[in-house]
């Protein structure tokens, strides 16, 4: 029925009615209110022959055979413990009845009865967990109340049925759980609370609400006072028990009560989940051999569900000490008083059943928890030692007990499926059963475990689980040796990435990282091989598609594309978004994206040589890319690729910069090493990278060899134009990059770069001794990390020409830097950094007002710029010209403008760009010195044309110098058009680079010289055009006819062509 609807008065209820008619005949003329214990034998046959009927052919509900007993017990009950006859009530009591007590109806037709009947059928139909479950549903008074009618009934002419039953019940009780409370059962809870009264004396009390929850914890279905009335009951009994296996039941009870309150409560009494189902597989091989045992034709789920029940008993409300030492006691004589007998029975592999089990089990755990209930600093002197005695008594008990005759069966098959059927019926503590479940590799890939895999996937969607189950198939893949077993592995390793795909990315990372830690970079690609059949061609479409749809919509999906292939195999995946990375063009940010997804890359691999470890990716990149890169576009892709991989915008770093430094960069730092340039750009890359922590990483990178490498590579520019023609160095480009990361790294290494101060002042000293047998420009370039340790070492004549101070400055022994080379040094000093060119700047001692010394300075100025132009890099001539510019401008340098190219002499203001036309000049006679005869076999080819880069360069921002210089004269109101002072410039500077380019050697005619005549032009043409004065018709017929007398003078055809073409058309 639904709650607080009427029971139906149907066929079966009719049948019951007539049973109790038939009873009440023969027991009459006595009521069956009287009916005794004595007298159930002659009246009890009808009640539970049609009790019978109803539950089995008669049933309504054939597949719930119980339904009906659980009805008619509740009936009889409810008509027990609600007795008031129709009669006595008043109209308004009787429809009132009829609304709240559903069972009423059902009652009303059933004769007044007593608790003979209830109990004799209860145990008639040996139904003890239902009686517990009506017992616990009933007030708290009032069940303690019918446990004791329950206890003093059994104790009254006690047979055997009597001591089974109420052993029953006190086990029912024990395992009994919250929520086990169907519809029924809670209709009857809830009529009991509304109707019956707490006073024993009122049973007819009217309706009384019941506040709360029935199944609160102030009414706890194990209150203490059930428990001592049960030891009450045994206490009684006891005397009555005679078989041994009773005996075990008994002692069994006892001792699992006595268990829960010896329990120290900071230690858990929770067993760990292989004990629990080692524990639950026992239960049902004991009753699965057991044939007297009520469970023994039950269904592998009926057995396990009770054997559940009977390991998991719950925490109950304590004792307290006085009622705890009473069941101590009581143990305590039992076991002296029965132990021999059981020992016997126990010794008996023929005895073995499950009462036996269950008493050597709870004996066993019970010793362990006196130990340190005895330990505990609660307990008085006498009770310890008492617990003490007691404990001593299990000891010797189980000592006599033959081992192998415990009982226990963990049979592996019976295991398996127990862990199965607890999975697929999700009983208690499942998900820890999974996990047994797919680590236990006996039962691996067999029938049962791949179908019970395959329903329950959803079960497996965690990582631990997921890699437990990999090992496994791995371990049963080496034995597979049929068809059938290969096609279940298949079936598993499906199921397994079914799990996998549907894990969060972090989940999918851990479960990367236990593939990597188990079986390396090859993944599961060794071990699963036949599953690896069409891997090529799967991880090169995903890639396809992932390199035609590279964008941030696409990123989702491709990283679950890619964590399918990595978990199959790991090293194949990276290699591939390593490869692509580099070839193809634009995608590789979004791979390295990608990569940085997976945190569990950066495992670190253990290798034969421990200074050789490294981790997957690095090793990927450097068996995949390193070396392979064939043009400027892919080192680019690569640096940007390994920057991205160091400090992504998003996701996790792979490869630190110390990871890097290491692998690309300290093996590499050679002159003769051929992507030296490239490691440098490495390098570059990595001091750029903002690190999370404060942690010095360049401390584990060899910081001092690591500035000695590029230190030597500085040194090696020193014979860069004198080298052999086979022997490798870096070009002059890389020199500018090589200072920049010198500087830097003297930035970073600090006192927290060595473990200890000593440290650093041994580091300092073996890094001075080992630069100082390098170029004595290259110490200056550590001035920043020798600050006060060391002087700066310069050669003596730099004093000559500077006010250097002795504290700081030192001078050393250098052959080459004779006399008169002080301006030498000097201008080598000023390219080192901007910071030196100033203090150089400063030092330098000129009297400007000693005509010889500035007209002697401005010639040995030239002899020493022709002698360091060839050797500077692009920055280190920019700030040359920065010194020449400041000279100039100081009037220290000297530079007398010669008429060689001017016709006449122009009536105009050359005063603002004075100092562009002596730059131009300076280089011209610097040239005339350099391709003078005594300089001719000077400089290799490839120095010409770093040279002559070099000038066209410093030319061309000349030009926009005079540009912008222009433009400012222009837009100034004070001012005059400077026109005609531009045009002259251009017209001069045009012709000094023809003079330059006449006196180059015939096989280097110059091309940048070419490009930038040609530029000069472009700007002469544009500045004419804007001129509309009314001279300027015939001063731009003049210019362009003297720019083309200059020219036709050019040696070169192709290049007077050129031009003689581009001033045609002006």
């Amino acid at each position: 029925p639904e709650p607080g609807r009427p029971l139906n008065i149907c066929e079966e209820t009719t049948i019951l009615h007539g049973g109790f008619l038939l009873a009440a005949k023969l027991y009459h003329p006595k009521a069956l209110t009287e009916l005794a214990k004595s007298d159930w034998p002659l009246v009890g046959q009808p009640i539970t022959d049609a009790l019978k009927e109803i539950c089995t052919s008669r049933s309504s509900s054939p597949s719930q055979p119980n339904v009906w007993k659980k009805k008619a017990i509740i009936i009889i009950w409810a008509k027990i413990l609600f007795p008031c006859p129709l009669s006595s009530a008043g109209p308004t009591s009787v429809d009132q009845r009829w609304k709240e007590d559903v069972f009423f109806s059902a009652g009303s037709m059933i004769p007044r009865i007593n608790h003979t009947v209830l109990f004799e059928l209860l145990k008639a139909l040996n139904a003890p967990r239902l009686f517990v479950q009506l017992l616990l549903a009933l007030p708290t008074v009032v069940r303690q109340q019918e446990l004791e009618l329950f206890v003093k009934y059994v104790v009254s002419e006690t047979s055997l049925v009597d001591i089974t039953f109420f052993l029953d019940v006190w086990w029912e009780i024990m395992k009994h759980k919250e929520g086990e409370q169907d519809k029924m059962i809670l209709m009857f809870s809830t009529l009991a609370h509304q109707h019956l009264s707490e006073s024993p004396d009122e049973p007819c009390h009217p309706a009384k609400r019941f506040k709360g929850d029935p199944f609160s914890l102030q009414s706890s279905p194990l209150a203490t006072g059930l428990l001592m009335v049960l030891i009450d009951g045994l206490k009684q009994l006891y005397g009555s028990i005679v078989l041994p296996k009773m005996k075990c039941f008994a002692l069994a009870n006892l001792v699992e009560l006595l268990s829960v309150f010896t329990v120290i409560e900071h230690e858990s009494s929770t067993l760990p989940v292989k004990a629990y189902l080692d524990k639950i597989t026992s239960v049902v091989a004991i009753w699965n051999d057991d044939s007297e045992n009520r469970y023994n034709g039950r269904g592998l789920e009926e057995k396990v569900k009770e054997a559940e029940r009977s390991v998991s008993l719950l925490s109950v409300a304590k004792l307290s000490s006085e009622e705890l030492f009473v069941g101590l006691s009581f143990l305590c004589s039992l076991l002296q008083g029965w132990g021999e007998e059981l020992q016997c029975m126990l010794n008996n592999h023929k005895e073995i059943c499950y009462e036996s089990y269950r008493l050597l089990d709870s004996l066993t755990a019970f010793g362990k928890n006196l130990i340190s209930f005895a330990k505990s600093g609660d307990l008085s002197e006498d009770k310890k030692q008492m617990v003490t005695e007691l404990g001593q008594i299990i000891v010797d008990f189980l000592k006599k007990i033959n081992p192998k005759l415990k009982g226990r069966n963990s049979d592996s098959s019976v295991m398996a499926l127990v862990a199965m059927a607890i999975i697929e019926k999700r009983m208690d503590r499942h998900m820890e059963m999974c996990s047994i479940f797919a680590s236990e590799k006996a039962w691996a890939c067999s029938k049962d475990w791949v179908a019970c895999l395959v329903k329950n996937r959803a079960l497996f969607q965690k990582p631990e689980l997921v890699l437990q189950l990999l090992e496994s198939t791995v371990t049963v893949s080496l034995s597979a040796d049929n068809r059938e077993s290969r096609e279940r592995q298949s079936q598993v390793i499906k199921t397994i990435l079914e799990c996998y795909a549907e894990l969060p990315l972090p989940d999918k990372n851990k479960v990367i990282s236990g593939v990597l830690a188990s079986w390396g970079g090859q993944g599961l690609s060794l071990n699963l091989k036949a599953f690896m059949e069409g891997f090529q061609e799967e991880l090169n479409l995903a890639f396809n598609q992932i390199t035609q749809s590279a964008s941030d919509q696409g990123l989702t999906k491709a990283v679950a594309s890619v964590a399918r292939l990595t978990l199959l195999h790991p090293e194949a995946t990276v290699k591939k978004v390593c490869n692509l990375a580099v070839v193809n063009l634009g995608t590789h940010q979004f791979l390295a994206q990608i990569l940085c997804s997976f945190p569990a890359l950066s495992f670190q691999e253990a290798r034969d040589n421990p200074n050789q470890s490294g981790s997957l990716l690095e090793r990927c990149l450097k068996e995949t890319v390193w070396g392979r890169l064939s043009s400027t576009k892919e080192k680019e892709q690569f640096l940007e690729f390994l920057a991205f991989l160091m400090q992504p915008s998003s996701g996790h770093p792979l490869l630190s910069p110390a990871e890097v430094t290491k692998a690309f960069v300290l093996p590499h730092l050679k002159s003769d090493f051929a992507h030296v340039e490239l490691s440098l750009q490495i390098l570059s890359k990595v001091l750029e990278v903002q690190p999370d922590s404060e942690e010095q990483w360049l401390k584990s990178c060899y910081p001092f060899p690591l500035l000695l490498s590029l230190c030597k590579l500085l040194d090696g520019y020193t014979k860069y134009w004198h080298r052999f023609r086979d022997q490798h160095c870096p070009s002059l480009e890389s020199k500018d990059l090589i200072a920049t990361t010198l500087s830097q790294l003297c930035e970073m290494v600090g006192q927290k770069a060595a473990p200890s101060p000593e440290v650093w002042i041994h580091s300092l000293a073996w890094l001075h001794r080992k630069v100082e047998l390098l170029d004595w420009t290259v110490g200056l370039r550590l001035k920043k990390l020798f600050g006060g340790h060391f002087k700066n070492e310069v050669p003596a004549t730099l004093f000559q020409i500077c006010k250097l101070s002795e504290d700081e400055w030192t001078s050393r022994p250098v052959p080459a830097y004779g006399a008169g080379s002080g301006l030498l040094a000097w201008m080598e000093c000023c390219c080192i950094s901007t910071a030196l060119r100033e203090q150089m700047l400063s030092l330098l001692t000129v009297d400007v007002d000693n005509p010889e010394e500035v007209n002697l300075f401005s010639k040995g100025f030239l002899v020493a710029l022709i002698q360091v132009l060839p050797w500077c890099s692009h920055s280190e001539w920019k700030r040359l010209t920065q010194v020449i510019e400041s000279l100039l401008q100081r009037q220290v340098l000297h530079v007398p403008y010669t008429l060689e190219y001017v016709q006449y002499m122009p009536l105009l203001n050359f005063k603002p760009f004075a100092h562009y036309l002596q730059f131009s000049v300076l280089f011209l006679r610097g040239f005339q010195l350099l391709c003078s005869s005594s300089c001719s076999s000077w400089l290799p080819a490839e120095a010409w044309q770093h040279v002559v880069r070099l000038y066209s360069n410093s030319l061309t921002d000349l030009l926009g110098s005079v540009k912008r210089d222009s433009l400012s004269h222009w837009h100034s109101a004070d001012d005059k058009n400077p026109t005609q002072e531009v045009s002259f410039i251009y017209i001069q500077v045009f012709c000094h680079v023809l003079h330059v380019v006449a006196m180059l050697p015939d096989d280097h005619p110059g091309e940048p010289l070419l490009v930038l005549a040609l530029e000069i032009l472009s700007q002469y043409e544009m500045l004419s055009a804007s001129d509309k004065s009314l001279s300027s018709a015939l001063r731009k017929a003049n210019e362009k006819h003297f720019l083309e007398s200059i020219t036709d003078n050019v040696s070169n055809k192709e290049l007077r062509a050129t031009l003689l073409q581009k001033l045609s058309k002006l």
